[in-house]
């Protein structure tokens, strides 16, 4: 069995294939969420197009023309993010530390691949034309509360997400955002998109997450799993507001922008893994 520093000697020997694949993972994320904001953005505009989560808009991309190729390479990409989230749960790269928020924090980064994973082999299934898409927000949901103690479990879930959109937005407003970067190597006009593109990507990421939280919340209160609604729900119900439209196409805009700021943080990230 490998020691722990065995572990880390192998991981430092690969730290440029493994930076290199993060940040191409970045990129992969940034394209699934400008691909949900182009798709919201267009029925906002009524000119086709829908509300869709992420599984719906790698649905939508394979029946494009080249879409099976897409769907592959978001799919490696997707591999390379959840490869980087693992790398900074079990080896600590960005020196969380061992406190209750650098755990919290490193804890998030395997929620994080996990989600990320699942949207993976997605994105392979339906390349593969082998379906996918997995379960909705309803389909769980029901499937906790039928756990013991299932409303606290959806609630717990629904508090998680509820707060890290918030967290989100804060990041956003505040700039928050902009230590990821390594700001020295970019000019002007990249520092420009970058903070500018981060900050409403990240607002309207948060909303919608905040959004999705609640609706998970509902749902444990009223053990009704119909009230649970994912990326598509939430920006569903924006759409179904007075004035939607406009609320929905700022969503979907705030979606663009946000697969922007994770495509030029795939390029100028922070990533100091095993670099002196």
């Amino acid at each position: 069995m490998s020691t722990k520093g065995e572990v880390l000697s192998k991981a430092h020997d690969a730290k440029p294939w493994v930076r290199r694949f993060g940040r191409l993972g970045h990129m992969a994320k940034g394209a699934v969420y400008a691909l949900v904001g182009i798709y919201a953005l267009m029925a906002a505009a009524g000119v086709g197009g829908g509300t869709t989560d992420t599984s719906g808009a790698l649905s939508t991309v394979a029946h494009e023309p080249f879409g099976k190729v897409l769907l592959w390479l978001i799919g490696i990409g997707l591999i390379g993010y959840v490869m980087w989230e693992l790398v900074k749960t079990i080896l600590d790269v960005e020196h969380e530390g061992t406190d209750a928020k650098g755990i919290l924090k490193r804890i998030a980064y395997a929620v994080s691949a996990v989600i990320y994973g699942s949207l993976a082999v997605t994105a392979f299934n339906l390349a593969m034309s082998a379906g996918g898409g997995g379960s909705s927000e309803k389909t769980i949901s029901a499937k906790l509360l039928a756990q013991p103690f299932g409303q606290w479990i959806v609630g717990l879930i629904g508090l998680i997400i509820l707060v890290y959109g918030i967290i989100e937005l804060y990041k956003g407003a505040k700039e928050k955002f902009m230590k990821y970067f390594k700001t020295h190597e970019m000019n002007e006009k990249e520092l420009k998109l970058a903070k500018n593109a981060g900050k409403a990507g990240l607002i309207a990421r948060g909303i919608v997450l905040a959004m999705m939280g609640f609706f998970f919340i509902r749902t444990a209160i009223t053990a009704n799993p119909d009230e649970s609604k994912g990326l598509d729900g939430a920006l569903a119900e924006l759409a179904s507001q007075p004035f939607g439209q406009i609320l929905l196409g700022l969503a979907a805009a705030g979606l663009i922008l946000y697969g922007i700021y994770e495509v030029i943080r795939g390029r100028y990230q922070r990533m100091d893994f095993g670099q002196k």
